[in-house]
């Protein structure tokens, strides 16, 4: 079995040919809705084998905190870019197209600080409604006027994180051209020409902007070829890197705090750990959520976000720059490496891994080892270890809230230890945590566990 590092790339691990996903008919006759509250529902299952002469089921796309079913999204690039580093200037953006775009911010969003102490990285950023992708390289030359050195960075912008990933081999190719021999677009302009979408010119434009989908299917036609090698499949280095402080991020990630991971360059991996601290968080069960603000996936932040990060009250970033870690104000949650902390002292509680943490850790681990067995022994790949590890936590998460509203609705609404037993988790240990999550989430129940640290 080979296993890939925290820092795998993207789209070079091919193990057979590609699978193409069947279009249901359902789906081209527009007959499912997705985005907002009102999309139609679908409880998950664990997957199945499907059978070769069987149509695929429709894509299933997620959004943090609630589980939606969605049709098959297009390519839709909305602008594509040059950024390069000056040495009178700094970053600045030499060419986009199209022209008239805002791309303010997007020269620092797309070359991390400190990235001229690495030779090649990528960095997933949000610009306002959109998700972006660059990947940067850095050329040694024999130039002054450059100072020995010619940084770059190549990126595109569009309203589907789930798309981006597709590209990434494209934009490492350009960035590459762009150091080898500057100022030659006609490769991006015709990307550009082939991939661009159409923004509307109403409320897309204006007060409402178009909804934001960016955790991919769980139900997945990739196999092999895609596996472990683009920001959808790594959730298993996320485990392996953070261990049993995996369960720390989900609480705090189901809490909706907001969250600001640190990490020197390269950056690339850092999002990939941002992504999937926000599949933590997943909930399928209608009438869960509505009170609570939706968990966005910021990816890389520098210091010309702060204003922006001032008003957000749920969130999860990486950053390159230690100088937010002295300010306190702009989250909850800082992530140091391996090293999780809060400052907040109602918090303090929920850094601690208690004995129910320790037994949802080793069931994880168990299924992970169950799966690798079957795609060893049977070369099965559905489902992929994304799939578990996705399905795993909604589970948890469902089965939470499922017992929760069932104690609000009861005559008495005594949510006792028997109960916290249930969900799974430790009376004593996830004590605070319950009380935080029924004030976080509104729901109405007594607690009557009793607090051992009181007579």
């Amino acid at each position: 079995m080979v296993e890939q590092g925290d820092a795998a790339p993207l789209l070079r691990w091919a193990e057979g040919p590609a699978v193409s996903v069947p279009q249901d008919p359902a789906l081209q006759a527009g007959g499912w809705a997705r985005g907002g509250g009102g999309s139609s529902r679908v409880a998950v299952e664990a997957p199945r084998r499907r059978e070769p002469d069987e149509p695929a089921p429709p894509e299933v796309l997620l959004q943090p905190g609630r589980l939606e079913l969605g049709d098959v999204e297009e390519d839709q690039v909305v602008a594509v870019f040059v950024v390069t580093f000056d040495p009178r200037s700094g970053n600045m953006v030499e060419w986009c197209l199209p022209q008239d775009i805002d791309l303010e911010g997007v020269e620092f969003k797309s070359m991390a600080s400190g990235s001229h102490k690495v030779q090649s990285d990528f960095i997933y950023f949000r610009k306002g409604p959109f998700f972006g992708l660059a990947c940067f390289a850095n050329m040694p030359v024999e130039s002054e006027l450059e100072r020995g050195a010619r940084m770059k960075s190549v990126g595109i912008l569009s309203p589907s994180y789930t798309l981006l990933y597709r590209y990434m081999h494209f934009l490492e190719n350009q960035v590459r051209h762009q150091l080898e021999m500057p100022g030659h677009y006609s490769h991006l302009a015709a990307f550009y020409e082939d991939k661009k979408g159409v923004l509307q010119a109403g409320p897309g434009r204006g007060g409402s902007l178009p909804p934001v989908y960016w955790l991919p299917s769980i139900h997945r036609y990739m196999y092999p070829e895609m596996k472990i090698t683009h920001p959808a499949g790594c959730m298993s280095q996320f485990i392996k890197f953070f261990g049993e402080q995996i369960l720390i991020l989900w609480k705090f990630a189901l809490l909706r705090k907001r969250i600001l991971i640190f990490s020197p360059p390269p950056v690339g991996v850092v999002c990939y750990r941002v992504y999937c601290c926000c599949c933590l968080a997943n909930v399928s069960l209608p009438g869960i959520g509505g009170t609570i603000p939706e968990s966005k996936p910021f990816f890389y932040v520098n210091v010309a976000d702060i204003e922006s990060l001032e008003v957000e009250v749920s969130y999860v970033a990486c950053t390159t720059e230690k100088i937010f870690e002295e300010k306190r104000e702009l989250y909850d949650v800082y992530v140091d490496n391996q090293n999780v902390k809060t400052h907040h002292e109602h918090l303090q509680p929920l850094l601690k891994i208690n004995s129910a943490d320790r037994e949802k850790y080793r069931r994880l681990n168990e299924q992970r080892q169950m799966l690798l067995y079957s795609q060893e022994v049977e070369g099965d790949y559905n489902p992929c270890e994304e799939d578990l590890f996705v399905l795993f936590f909604l589970e948890q998460n469902n089965r939470i809230f499922q017992t929760l509203l069932e104690v609000s609705a009861s005559q008495d609404k005594t949510l006792t230890a028997e109960h916290a037993r249930g969900m799974g988790l430790d009376p004593q240990g996830d004590r605070s945590f319950l009380m935080d999550l029924l004030e976080a989430y509104g729901i109405d129940v007594m607690l009557v566990i009793d607090n051992p640290c009181c007579p």
